[in-house]
């Protein structure tokens, strides 16, 4: 399984460990709105429903639906092996970011820290994906608190052990956090998710709708190891240009416990089935569920295969099933973002 020890060298507070800690389920949203998808909701709910039955294979599922009627067209896309609840109605189906990080307390338990999603910047309807985070926690009576920034889970990436990376454009931007020094928002961030070292990524501002989430790009293996994904060599597009400098900015980083970052390169696929600009060709936004890694596939053969091997060459004795999800990631975002995992207390 894996390298993680679900450790912490600093008891004084709660944390959040990795990804890759024993799940007792994974969260996810029902997407229900035509003024958020419109024409391409039907094809997105066929997606997040994929999703949703191979997550099931491996743990539980809870898929919460904003009414009785979308949660009957839920249950009947995805099955009987996906638990759906309209206890806490969501606007969209980023689980990830407008679900609540989950933290160990330091005394055996879970809490749970609202990270004050705002809409990646008010950029979209959140009236009740502002509340999800709240309402998840009180749904499993965990006690929560609020973090001292807005901000959102896919844009924060931690390794457990000390350190987490996250883009400046995500953050340190006046969308979330107006008035705020990165040094003031280094600081929020460090505390709700109980690390010593910050690594900053410059990112892009405004091209998509998360200003550029880390968890598209560069991934948390284990502590002291992280995957970034490249793009093909003919590619010098922003997104290009922004891969290559989160890995060499990586490729000279530390973390918090002095280890010279070990990158391992993935190279993205050179050729996709979407034409549209919005789509996300990222292996990388897998999402680990116990026992296994989750993560697209693009119909790039040869790379689709090399991605497979790089995940289950990181991830041993997980098995690493890929998905065709590409309607959702035309939405700007893939299946770690339509999910968040909720670790065993």
């Amino acid at each position: 399984m894996s390298h993680y020890h679900d450790d912490h060298s600093d008891e004084s507070g709660p944390w959040v460990p990795a990804d890759d800690v024993p799940h007792a389920r994974t969260w996810m949203s029902w997407p229900s709105r035509r003024g958020v998808w419109g024409l391409r909701l039907g094809g997105v709910q066929e997606d997040i429903a994929l999703i949703a039955r191979t997550i099931a294979q491996f743990e539980p599922v809870v898929m919460c639906a904003p009414d009785d009627y979308t949660a009957g067209k839920a249950r009947s896309w995805c099955g009987p092996t996906v638990e759906v609840i309209t206890a806490i109605p969501t606007d969209d189906l980023w689980m990830r970011d407008i679900a609540p990080v989950f933290r160990r307390d330091g005394y055996g338990g879970l809490e749970a820290v609202v990270l004050n999603f705002n809409g990646w910047g008010n950029k979209q309807v959140h009236h009740d994906d502002a509340r999800a985070a709240e309402r998840i926690a009180a749904h499993r009576g965990l006690r929560h608190s609020y973090a001292d920034f807005v901000g959102e889970g896919g844009a924060v990436e931690t390794d457990g052990d000390g350190t987490v990376m996250a883009t400046e454009s995500s953050l340190v931007n006046k969308n979330r956090n107006r008035g705020m020094s990165r040094d003031e928002i280094e600081d929020a961030v460090l505390e709700a998710y109980g690390a010593d070292k910050m690594i900053w990524l410059p990112g892009i501002k405004g091209e998509d709708i998360t200003d550029d989430h880390v968890d598209v790009t560069s991934r948390f293996i284990r502590p002291g190891v992280v995957m970034v994904q490249l793009p093909p060599a003919d590619r010098n597009d922003s997104w290009a240009r922004d891969a290559r400098e989160q890995f060499a900015i990586l490729s000279a980083a530390t973390d918090a416990r002095g280890r010279r970052l070990q990158v391992i390169p993935v190279h993205g696929p050179d050729t996709v089935r979407s034409r549209s600009s919005k789509f996300v060709d990222s292996y990388l936004n897998f999402v680990l569920v116990n026992g296994g890694v989750i993560t697209a596939q693009f119909g790039d053969a040869y790379k689709d295969a090399a991605a497979r091997d790089a995940l289950a060459a990181a991830f041993p004795g997980r098995h690493v099933v890929q998905l065709d999800v590409d309607r959702l990631m035309t939405g700007g975002g893939g299946i770690h973002c339509s999910t968040m995992h909720e670790p065993l207390p």
